[in-house]
């Protein structure tokens, strides 16, 4: 799972990322706001946000997120104490709010927490799981390696299951804000059910795409 974490204090930025690197998640990190708002769309699971940086503040990105990322979780980091700022946080579509200094574990749980990925493998029932580390399904004890796309793809139905993920939100995560035919997007989608043979994929009347649990 990508994790976005904006930070401008370096030392800070380093350990926040040490620690989530070493449970397994792959994090971009980024000192300069305007750094971070040009890679909003490269297909991150959740974002971590200081809102006082240089260039671009936390503010303006999260607004800009929400654009591409209706439900994807964003956690604001700040020292800010300022009652507006924490309001417009929340205004904005912030999922939680973590004043500093913190510990990192605190910051980690509210991450495992939040994504509802508490260990690199997902169950994704019927004998599939999913490692999101490794890029690989197993179905019936058959490993089957994944390409990019098909792992984000299949992470973002993780996170949705039971849930419609419609064409736009496919095309903002799985190829990053670039444009997708819905031909290709569906070519994905058959090559995934060839993997996922014993799960459901439904289609939903041109929107998008739900990966089902139960019938």
């Amino acid at each position: 799972m990508k994790i976005l974490l904006l930070e401008d204090n370096k030392t800070l930025n380093e350990t926040i990322k040490l620690k989530l690197e070493l449970k397994g998640y792959k994090v971009h990190s980024y000192t300069c706001g305007q750094d971070a708002y040009d890679n909003i769309t490269n297909g991150y699971s959740c974002f971590l946000l200081d809102i006082h940086v240089p260039n671009v503040d936390g503010i303006k990105i999260l607004k800009k997120i929400r654009e591409y990322y209706e439900e994807c979780p964003v956690i604001i980091i700040s020292s800010t104490v300022e009652l507006d700022i924490i309001k417009k946080s929340y205004n904005f579509g912030c999922n939680d709010y973590l004043k500093k200094p913190f510990f990192i574990d605190e910051l980690e749980i509210k991450v495992d927490k939040l994504c509802n990925i508490p260990k690199k493998e997902i169950s994704l029932g019927f004998n599939c799981i999913f490692n999101f580390t490794e890029s690989t399904l197993l179905v019936d004890n058959k490993k089957n390696e994944l390409t990019e796309k098909e792992s984000l793809l299949v992470n973002l139905f993780a996170i949705n299951l039971n849930k419609l993920v419609t064409y736009e939100n496919i095309q903002n995560y799985v190829w990053k804000g670039e444009y997708a035919s819905i031909d290709a997007i569906r070519t994905l989608i058959r090559r995934l059910r060839k993997k996922m043979s014993s799960l459901t994929i439904k289609a939903s009347s041109n929107r998008g795409y739900s990966l089902l649990l139960e019938e």
